[in-house]
């Protein structure tokens, strides 16, 4: 899998981990209790890992991550032809090079970087 990628997957996971330990409510007091986070430390490191690893993505990369981050996941799978951000078809002419995982592509469509799960 490109490096890029990798980041890119790893940038979306952090977010995701930050989002359901801000989320957590009642289930976040329990957390502070039992095991004894600091939920505001934990987010706050949280975040400066995330731009930490941003720093490590391409400036054109990094530019459209910052742009479709908004939208909700920025990168989602291509299975079976289909880009499971948006749910399009994504063209037969570009399966050959989407399929691979060998360079950063995004959807034509909704703009969301695409990863195949296919072999």
């Amino acid at each position: 899998m490109h490096a890029q990628l990798e980041i890119l997957l790893q940038i979306q996971d952090l977010k995701a981990q930050r989002r359901d330990l801000a989320d957590a409510g009642t289930a976040g007091t329990m957390e502070q209790e039992e095991f004894n986070i600091d939920i505001e430390s934990a987010l706050t490191q949280l975040d400066e890992k995330i731009e930490e690893m941003k720093t490590g993505l391409e400036p054109r990369i990094r530019t459209r991550l910052e742009k479709i981050t908004r939208s909700g996941r920025p990168v989602v799978p291509l299975i079976n032809g289909t880009c499971y951000g948006c749910f399009t078809t994504v063209p037969t002419a570009s399966l050959r090079t989407l399929t691979s995982n060998d360079q950063v592509h995004a959807c034509e469509n909704c703009g969301r970087f695409l990863y195949s799960v296919e072999s």
